[in-house]
């Protein structure tokens, strides 16, 4: 009888638990509204327009959840954040998830305690510099002034990079990529470093884009995705799955000008990610057709990328490694079943 007992307070202090964490989802739909952290401004990722609509790759993920969540991709507060901002904001509760162009790194959830639920863009870090310097490699950068973001993965690599190939270097550091790109046009430093995703970025916004060129060297790997407290398995699960929905349903040909198809599939892969076989999205504590409000509200993977960051956008990014799985590239979500 003891031993039934424990087992039976053992059970009930475990649900107890669980439902103590599992407050985010709860509180995010109580208030009506999904608290998001962004850049302060980096375009094709999270940016305001001159209406001071948020707009990019990042913030597509933002809108994913609210579909999911509210059937509505507006209903999304925005806290724009710098580097050093985005991790104590997230663990002191500011904001419900950070979708923040930020690094999925081992020191990052094992001592800020916090959870990468997915990984959106495969990157890694680049330099740029003026074309007039005729570069051509990052092992041709020694003596050079380098600017760099405070709080980044960024710092250390940079040092390190330059350490390993016996290179010397003056580091800028500074707190925002609105001031590295000042500094580096002030002449300043002579070379900027962040991952190269940002790089074709920042570029955009200088004066002259055309006269800097991003050096074809990449230093490191930067898996970026949405970032969680841990403690809330509920809210880890929906994040990470608003990502996967996206890639699943580009990999399916699920797109906004093939969703009335979609619903009416016999595919059963096809079935289960709209949500007519199954109670998935139910499991998630959402509605079994989320993936079909995410897709509506900002299509799929591949039309999320394309239209914020790649061909079709101002970056004009290569695919690359981005790419499906079955496609030569990296990008592959478990499936929906």
């Amino acid at each position: 009888m003891k031993t039934i007992l424990a087992l039976l307070a053992g059970a009930a202090l475990a649900l107890g638990a669980t439902a103590a964490t599992a407050q985010t989802l709860k509180t995010v739909k109580d208030r009506g509204e999904l608290v998001c952290g962004v850049s302060k401004g980096l375009p094709g990722f999270s940016a305001q327009d001159a209406s001071g609509k948020w707009t990019g790759f990042d913030v597509d993920v933002c809108k994913a959840m609210a579909a999911a969540i509210f059937d509505d991709p507006n209903k999304v507060k925005y806290v724009p954040l710098t580097a050093d901002e985005r991790f104590p904001a997230l663990t002191k509760g500011e904001i419900d998830v950070l979708s923040r162009n930020s690094t999925w790194t081992l020191e990052r959830e094992a001592k800020l305690g916090l959870l990468f639920a997915a990984i959106n863009y495969y990157d890694g870090q680049g330099f740029l510099v003026r074309d007039a310097r005729k570069v051509t490699s990052a092992l041709e950068l020694d003596k050079s002034k380098v600017c760099v973001q405070a709080g980044t993965t960024a710092e250390s690599n940079t040092k390190d990079y330059f350490a390993a190939n016996g290179m010397t270097l003056e580091l800028v550091t500074l707190p925002t990529s609105g001031e590295l790109v000042k500094a580096y046009e002030d002449g300043k430093c002579d070379t900027l470093t962040t991952d190269v995703s940002q790089l074709y970025a920042l570029r955009l916004t200088m004066a002259k884009p055309g006269d800097h060129i991003v050096l074809p060297d990449v230093i490191s790997k930067e898996p970026l995705g949405p970032v969680v407290r841990q403690g809330d398995d509920q809210w880890f699960n929906l994040v990470k799955w608003t990502v996967y929905a996206m890639i699943n349903a580009e990999e399916l040909g699920v797109a906004t000008n093939t969703i009335d198809a979609a619903l009416k599939s016999q595919k059963p892969e096809v079935k289960r990610l709209v949500g007519n076989e199954g109670n998935y999205g139910e499991e998630l504590g959402v509605t079994k057709d989320f993936v079909v409000r995410i897709v509506k509200a900002v299509g799929n993977y591949g039309e999320s990328f394309e239209r914020n960051v790649g061909a079709a956008s101002k970056l004009g990014i290569p695919r690359g490694i981005n790419q499906l799985w079955s496609m030569g590239g990296i990008q592959y979500a478990p499936p929906v079943r």
